[in-house]
């Protein structure tokens, strides 16, 4: 008789902790899910975002690995259109566009400003709730037999289309409000929520930068939203605004695409130029070389970005005057560009340079982003762009520029940051390996693109046998080198993904609230950051990176160990 009663005892203690421990898990998700800290929206925001960079990096895979050969030995004509339509919208949309910004920014930007938050917490929030129901709309695309659009959903295709075009459209319609909200919030909180002493030349240039961004997705943002909802309100209901079947204009969704679409490229690489300042200045123990140029030419590259859309569309039929502003123009967002790398250069001369897993980082964007904007040069040069325009040579620069400016930077942010968000250290050495092989890999994947694209190769082909009627074995001994760069890329991520992961199970935890030893606030906060960030109201007193000659000469192994 005791013996079960004991028995049914301890089934009820049993159920009891099962149902306790159930309850506990709840309470931590909702927790998370309903945080109004910037600090784990920031988290949320960058686990979502490397889930989705996975995804669509094996989308890439599939696209290399079916190159491999000239002919269509892995994927069909349609089932490729949709694959690569799916790598470019996810990888754009929800990784390029707002790993920097949302995951670091959000984390970030407050504990640089001195502030206990961002100055909307419940915007916050829902811009992050926006983000994940966007995202939603593109998984139930993937789920539904995708699109084959391409990922600027060009009209007239778009219209009469029998893939999942609504969905997918409108997936990105909801994630321009995510951006929205999120640069609104950024704005005031750069504006209202500044540390005491911290003047507007005083403030690091990251978030400079990511004043910037937010300018442009205030401004530009619903232009492409009002766009897309057009374009789904003449899918639906046969409304003529771009088929020219129904009376439409399919030319003036280009201009209204790309409108938005170029100035998005510095909401993608703008923020990383933020980064690459505070890597090249704190692990080189030197003062930012020329800090009021790199900061204004932020703002100029935000300005001048909204007036160079046509340069997409030199051969659509736009006049040839408008092609010669849109050229010169072009050749003028140059000049800020070249501000900042020539900043970037004079900074690291003759300074304490450790070649940290960070700083890494930021010499291989550097070395990525001078050859994406040097090539970006025969692209807005009229008479090269005719013979270029729509061929591999665009697939290559525009890697180079958006997916190498953006990677690099937020890979060397995420390493420089990486102890203030997790409280751990990562291995060090196998940093420094998984930066340099992603670099060559990166490099050897598309390098070999502007070859393909000088020798007429055309984008978007799956396969390419047949072009031109002949023999092309050089073509495929390019698709070849492409193909295995990018397998190796594909390995170096997995590297990477691998000790950080392990850093965050079992690596050496650290108190260190300044491992690098820099001079911008959120170095003051504890490691992690507690739930207010600071327990006083810090004060500004002095400038972001001011590291004077004995300082950087006697902290010359200031590296982690």
């Amino acid at each position: 008789m005791s013996t079960a009663s004991d028995a049914a005892s301890s089934v009820e203690k049993d159920s009891s902790a099962e149902s306790h421990s159930s309850e506990n898990y709840l309470t931590v998700a909702k927790s998370w899910i309903f945080t109004l800290d910037h600090k784990r929206i920031g988290l949320m925001y960058l686990a979502s975002i490397l889930f989705f960079f996975f995804v669509g990096g094996m989308l890439a895979m599939g696209i290399r690995y079916e190159l491999l050969t000239p002919k269509a030995d892995f994927l069909s004509a349609g089932t490729y259109n949709k694959v690569f339509t799916l790598h470019g919208a996810i990888m754009i949309f929800l990784f390029l566009i707002p790993s920097v910004p949302a995951a670091m920014g959000n984390f970030i930007l407050p504990l640089m400003l001195g502030a206990k938050d961002v100055a909307f917490p419940r915007l916050n929030l829902l811009s992050f709730h926006i983000y994940v129901w966007g995202a939603c709309f593109f998984i139930y695309s993937l789920l539904v037999g995708g699109l084959d659009t391409g990922w600027t959903f060009y009209t007239p295709y778009s219209t009469s289309s029998n893939g999942a075009v609504i969905s997918a459209t409108f997936g990105a319609f909801i994630l321009g409000f995510s951006s929205i909200l999120t640069g609104l919030n950024f704005i005031v909180t750069i504006h209202k929520m500044r540390a005491p002493g911290m003047t507007w030349f005083k403030m690091p240039l990251f978030s400079w930068a990511l004043y910037a961004t937010s300018l442009i997705q205030l401004l530009a943002t619903p232009v492409l939203a009002i766009t897309l909802l057009l374009l789904i309100f003449e899918r639906a209901f046969g409304i003529g605004i771009f088929d020219p079947k129904l009376g439409g204009d399919p030319v003036l969704y280009q201009h209204f695409f790309w409108f938005y679409s170029h100035p998005a490229v510095y909401i993608m690489v703008l923020p990383g130029f933020g980064v690459i300042s505070e890597l090249v200045s704190i692990h080189s123990r030197k003062n930012i070389f020329g800090y009021v140029y790199i900061a204004f030419s932020s703002v100029a590259i935000a300005v001048i970005g909204f007036l160079v859309w046509g340069h997409h569309m030199f051969v659509s039929g736009q006049s040839p005057f408008a092609s010669l502003v849109f050229s010169a123009i072009t050749f003028a967002v140059a000049v800020p560009t070249a501000i900042k790398i020539f900043s970037w250069v004079a900074t690291l001369y003759k300074g304490s340079v450790a070649f940290t897993t960070p700083m890494v980082y930021a010499i291989c964007f550097m070395f990525v982003f001078a050859i994406g904007g040097l090539t970006g040069l025969f692209l807005s040069t009229l008479a090269t762009d005719i013979h270029l325009h729509d061929t591999y040579f665009v697939v290559a620069h525009f890697h180079y520029v958006m997916v190498g400016g953006t990677l690099f930077s937020f890979l060397g942010g995420l390493h420089h940051w990486w102890s203030k968000m997790f409280g751990r250290k990562y291995n060090e050495t196998l940093g420094r390996i998984g930066a340099v092989m992603i670099f060559v890999g990166f490099n050897v994947t598309f390098f070999v693109q502007f070859i393909l694209g000088s020798l007429g190769m055309p984008r978007r082909y799956h396969t390419y046998h047949t072009i031109l009627k002949q023999d092309l074995p050089l073509w495929t001994q390019l698709h070849q080198i492409s193909s295995y760069g990018s397998f190796f890329v594909g390995a170096s991520l997995f590297l990477i993904l691998g000790y950080l992961v392990y850093s965050l199970v079992a690596g050496e935890k650290t108190n260190d609230p300044n491992p690098w030893g820099g001079k911008s606030l959120e170095w003051e906060t504890a490691t992690p950051p507690d739930e207010h960030n600071f327990h006083e109201q810090p004060v500004a007193i002095h400038g972001p990176y001011d590291f004077d000659e004995i300082d950087y000469a006697s902290e010359k192994g200031h590296v982690a160990k």
